[in-house]
């Protein structure tokens, strides 16, 4: 159980403003990245079919955000999926990965127009070069999932995981795994992606601070 402070309006004092010197275990992924090498395993009525793709993710520093005593600095995301040599967009999601330096955790939200969002929590150290956050329907203590009634009923989200590792300042790889119950399935479906991203851009603090 999480013990919450009893003043719940009061918010911390001479808080840093560069977001990019306190991101904690996210320190290195502000920017613009590349993946060519992504792998998706995702469900078909025959069975499971894996599908290549290439990524553009941007990672833009946002300025520290509080609730009452809670502080968090974050990331503000934009992914961009196609099929190789493809334009169309295969797969897009808006979100935030944040860091809450005083509980040591780190938060990720995840939004995709098809009608489904995410919020997933893990503990990680300040220094951390490999971290994970995690979701579970009906698990409100590490997380939250809802979507729309037709994706709950044919292809309800029960958990997701998704396991970030950083190689250096320039590189970093993810593995993620969306667990999913699918209408007329008895056993859960684990619908995984992974990729290796580079940077080709660096990152734009608040343009309205210039």
């Amino acid at each position: 159980m999480t013990s919450f402070p009893k003043d719940i309006y009061t918010e911390p004092k001479n808080v840093d403003l560069v977001t990019l010197r306190n991101l904690g275990p996210l320190t290195g992924m502000a920017g613009i990245w590349e993946g060519r090498r992504g792998i998706d395993i995702k469900p078909k009525a025959e069975g499971a079919k894996e599908q290549a793709y290439v990524e553009r993710l941007e990672l833009q520093p946002i300025d520290p955000q509080t609730n009452g005593p809670q502080l968090l600095y974050g990331l503000r995301y934009q992914l961009l999926v196609t099929k190789p040599d493809q334009i169309k967009t295969y797969h897009e999601q808006v979100g935030y990965w944040l860091w809450e330096p005083a509980a040591s955790l780190v938060h990720h939200t995840l939004t995709i127009p098809r009608g489904q969002v995410v919020l997933a929590t893990g503990k990680a150290a300040a220094d951390a070069s490999r971290f994970e956050v995690a979701a579970r329907l009906g698990d409100e203590a590490i997380g939250g999932i809802s979507a729309l009634p037709f994706l709950d009923y044919a292809f309800r989200t029960v958990a997701f995981h998704i396991q970030v590792t950083k190689y250096d300042e320039d590189c970093w790889s993810y593995e993620e795994d969306t667990v999913l119950m699918i209408r007329g399935q008895e056993e859960p479906f684990h619908h995984r992606d992974s990729n290796i991203l580079t940077r080709i851009g660096n990152p734009t603090p608040n343009p309205l601070a210039r």
